[in-house]
């Protein structure tokens, strides 16, 4: 992990994007959205959520 690299909790990227705990269960799950597990802490770092933003926003401008 390089330096500064924030890790966000599951709350956090629902907030973020807006979901469900479900619907963000569901991207960790598919490895949609990569996580990190820290004992039984899930975390997600921040260029993790953003690339599967840029990620998205590209599917769907070429869709």
């Amino acid at each position: 992990m390089t330096a500064g690299t924030e890790l966000l909790t599951v709350p956090q990227v629902m907030e973020r994007l807006q979901l469900g705990r479900t619907a963000v269960y569901d991207l960790l799950r598919t490895r949609q959205l990569p996580s990190l597990t820290l004992g039984r802490a899930r975390r997600i770092p921040t260029h993790a959520l953003t690339d599967f933003i840029h990620t998205r926003l590209d599917q769907e401008a070429a869709a």
